[in-house]
């Protein structure tokens, strides 16, 4: 505290610094608590429906799969 004394001007008002930083800190342990200490409403659980579309398969051994599959070595695999 001698140390803040030093560096304010005679006569300046207001709080220092490290007081600022205190009363910060405090703030916001004081607002997650807040925050913590609301009870959260529940709400029943829906089930998304994907539709024909989103389950249909996506993947087709195109002429470039095959290129990619040949030049990696995975025809190799296939036995």
């Amino acid at each position: 505290m001698g140390q803040d004394d030093k560096t304010r001007k005679d006569g300046e008002a207001g709080i220092g610094r490290r007081q600022f930083f205190r009363a910060l800190g405090g703030g916001t342990a004081a607002a997650a608590a807040a925050v913590a200490s609301v009870p959260l409403g529940t709400t029943e659980a829906q089930a998304y429906d994907p539709g024909n579309a989103e389950t249909r398969s996506r993947y087709r051994e195109t002429d470039h799969v095959k290129a990619f599959y040949r030049t990696n070595g995975y025809e190799t695999l296939k036995k």
